[in-house]
């Protein structure tokens, strides 16, 4: 990077900060929301990690014997699916095999003995479950969850950290045992010295916050 487009970078951070710094000021008689409660991931655990279904996924049911009533649907952004003979069924949150039996109870009105299997495509994940790049990542997004996920795959997915990071003053926020706390992690040294030993273990539900650094 060039030192007339540093120098653009760092004079459009000076002005977005001080118009930041007003609006504060004239927001401040503003009543404040509420702070938003994160919800515990279903485990800290990863080999234990089962997929759960979240809004956006894409559900294949498929009834043994009864193709009319099988079909494809997507969740809604309110965790609901309808399909054929079920309507408004809260499915986000489950493993697909708790929604075919949840399904299968449903259809029991209509069909004698229901056999349901349910295919997840998508792979979304209810957000509780989705890992979170926030700050001066080269592509700040939210990730699906995989098991054994670590740092360095998260690395890889958002094209490693800006030039103006802190990488070392990154830190994970998690949710351990209903409290929630904070994990300082080394990106400088994985990405930049290539330290493996700076990578670790991603859990569900992590928040990955990267720093900027001021010089």
């Amino acid at each position: 990077m060039n030192t007339n487009k540093l120098l653009n970078r760092w004079s459009l951070r000076f002005v977005w900060i001080f118009c930041s710094v007003m609006l504060v000021g004239c927001a401040s008689d503003k009543p404040m929301l509420p702070s938003a409660q994160m919800i515990p991931p279903s485990t800290t655990q990863p080999s234990d990690y089962h997929y759960l279904v979240g809004p956006g996924d894409s559900l294949s049911i498929f009834v043994w014997n009864n193709p009319e009533v099988s079909t494809t649907v997507t969740v809604r952004p309110d965790g609901m699916i309808s399909t054929n003979l079920v309507e408004d069924l809260k499915v986000t949150g489950q493993t697909p095999t708790q929604t075919a039996r949840q399904i299968e109870k449903v259809l029991s009105k209509y069909i004698k003995d229901p056999i349901v299997t349910v295919i997840v495509g998508g792979f979304v994940g209810p957000y509780s479950e989705q890992v979170r790049i926030l700050g001066e990542a080269t592509s700040p997004q939210t990730l699906a969850y995989r098991q054994n996920m670590t740092m360095l795959d998260v690395m890889i997915a958002v094209g490693g950290i800006t030039d103006f990071a802190d990488g070392n003053k990154a830190s994970i926020v998690r949710i351990v045992a209903g409290q929630q706390q904070e994990y300082r992690v080394r990106l400088d040294d994985l990405i930049r010295d290539g330290d493996i030993s700076a990578n670790v273990e991603v859990l569900p539900g992590d928040i990955l916050i990267i720093p900027e650094a001021w010089f």
